[in-house]
């Protein structure tokens, strides 16, 4: 049979069995290093893919956060729609100008002498309902500043102006039905 070339070298005798041992003992260091770093190597891999793998949640996280707070200001505006839409008065129908400012316009709205007193007493106020203003009661444009306080546009409290009891109750107008329970 063939020997190993270390083999064949110790039996002629130009190596010696230490310097094969220690060539040996070295060899196996490597090998055994070499293992070592391939785990190494096989670690870095699993953190990088963790790493990725938490990017990608938190990112995914941050979308569906983005999608919540878009529905949430959606739900938002359908509420103060409905808000607006349920309790607006009729305006434009009266004769007396009303001014008040948007920012930094100043704008206009047609109100009767009675709206008028109302709107300075604080019993009305004024919303914004996309590029339209309303009247609404003074309750309701609280209710939509608690939703979003940039929608209301004028609502003041003047305790100098003062109110009949008919003016107060300006809402005994408008029909009750019979079948409202309470």
């Amino acid at each position: 049979m063939a020997d190993s070339l270390q083999d064949q070298l110790l039996k002629s005798g130009l190596a010696d069995a230490d310097k094969a041992k220690r060539l040996a003992k070295e060899k196996r260091k490597a090998a055994k290093l070499a293992r070592g770093t391939g785990r190494d190597l096989i670690d870095e891999n699993k953190e990088a893919a963790r790493q990725v793998l938490a990017k990608k949640v938190q990112r995914d996280r941050e979308l569906n956060q983005a999608l919540n707070s878009k529905a949430q200001r959606k739900a938002i505006n359908a509420q103060i729609k409905q808000l607006i839409e349920n309790h607006k008065l009729e305006s434009g129908q009266g004769e007396i100008g009303f001014n008040f400012s948007d920012g930094k316009k100043v704008k206009k709205l047609y109100v009767t002498s009675l709206e008028q007193k109302q709107l300075s007493a604080g019993v009305l106020s004024i919303v914004k309902q996309g590029d339209e203003y309303k009247m609404v009661p003074r309750k309701v444009a609280d209710k939509i500043s608690e939703r979003d306080p940039d929608r209301v546009i004028a609502s003041e409290t003047n305790p100098n102006v003062a109110l009949t009891q008919e003016e107060q109750d300006w809402y005994k107008d408008y029909e009750v039905p019979d079948d409202l329970n309470w």
